[in-house]
């Protein structure tokens, strides 16, 4: 299907053929035998403390990578749209007798992209930093809903909810290496989903509307119905992270623990990882879950007890802060955009010469006859 349309006398361009580098195919079997290996070879601690938080907080920046890193549409509400993913799929298993596992996880999915296209419509007619308070608000009224009316947490006292047990096809996912692997199989499955829906040619008008929605209005592109299902898939990637996040990090959860915070960590990791990168959010997930524990190491072999631990975390944390700005400023555009460089000159006698093919970061576009 042509991106542009025909236009009277003018023969409409075909969409340009996206193929993988070798370095890519590399890259992506380097990761499944790593992947692979820790399942072999981690503990507990690794299981439950650091890979599984990895993975959500990667496919949670994911979500929002779709929505501000391909469509151009800000967004302060991610952790709203966790929450309502992880309620949802525990009322979904309580209430529904026999739902399977991830069946839960993905009608937690639908509901967060149903606020999605609510909390969406406002896109239409405003942006930047208007749209930044609408889902703003989303983040305080779900927040509030789920506090205030106890049905959705089992009439709780304490409104927790307890995660059911991990079971899939009669296999129990409940060991730590079990949950790991069960968010490992979810988030490599959405993560190729992402790359193949981005490649496509609702990709390319989320990016049209992003670079100038006007534009690409006056081109026919539906920019309205562009912007609610960029909402509504972002919602319901976050929403299977909330849900994996309750089940398969916490085993339980509050709404208090989907608050601003959250949603600013997952910020954090799209604007560490690349925006407008489907490697990004796992290499920025990888620094927001990973720096802080190597501080935490470092400062105790060779501090040791010098320092008393409250002034340490927070000595920890304005280094980390520290460096975030250090890293935006110098590298805006994040670390895939490093990855990217350094890959592009490992691979450059592999990029087809005298072809009058054109290098895009992580593809190779070949012209189409």
């Amino acid at each position: 299907m042509a991106f542009f349309p025909s236009l009277p006398g003018v023969q409409p361009r075909p969409a340009p053929r996206l193929r993988s580098r070798p370095t890519d195919l590399l890259a992506a079997a380097g990761f499944a035998v790593a992947a692979a290996a820790i399942a072999w070879i981690g503990n507990d601690y690794w299981f439950s403390a650091v890979l599984v938080p990895f993975l959500v907080l990667a496919l949670a920046g994911l979500g929002l990578n779709l929505l501000t890193g391909f469509a151009g549409q800000l967004s302060l509400g991610t952790a709203a749209f966790m929450a309502v993913g992880a309620f949802a799929a525990y009322d979904f298993q309580l209430r529904i007798p026999g739902m399977p596992l991830l069946a839960s996880f993905a009608l937690g999915g639908l509901a967060a992209a149903l606020l999605g296209l609510l909390f969406g419509l406002p896109s239409l007619r405003i942006k930047g930093f208007y749209l930044i308070v609408s889902t703003l608000a989303a983040q305080f009224f779900v927040e509030w809903v789920f506090t205030r009316f106890s049905w959705f947490s089992n009439d709780s006292a304490s409104g927790v909810i307890s995660a059911p047990p991990l079971v899939v096809l009669g296999h129990d996912f409940g060991t730590p290496r079990g949950r790991y692997l069960l968010t490992l199989g979810i988030v490599l499955g959405l993560a190729v989903l992402a790359r193949n829906l981005v490649r496509s040619q609702t990709g390319r008008s989320w990016m049209a509307v992003r670079d100038m929605d006007t534009a690409a209005a006056v081109i026919g592109i539906p920019v309205f119905r562009a912007k609610l299902l960029a909402f509504a898939v972002s919602s319901f990637y976050c929403g299977v992270a909330g849900a994996l996040w309750a089940f398969a990090y916490l085993g339980t959860v509050e709404p208090h623990g989907f608050d601003l915070d959250r949603s600013f960590q997952a910020l954090f990791v799209v604007v560490m990882g690349g925006l407008g990168s489907v490697t990004g959010p796992f290499l920025g997930a990888a620094f927001v879950v990973l720096f802080p524990i190597f501080l935490d190491r470092a400062a105790g072999a060779w501090l040791g007890g010098a320092i008393d631990p409250g002034t340490l975390q927070n000595l920890e944390k304005v280094l980390f802060g520290g460096l975030v700005i250090w890293f935006v400023v110098r590298e805006p555009e994040g670390l895939a955009r490093l990855i990217f460089n350094v890959r592009d000159r490992w691979s450059r006698p592999l990029s087809p010469r005298g072809t009058g093919a054109v290098a895009l970061p992580g593809f190779t576009e070949e012209k189409s006859p």
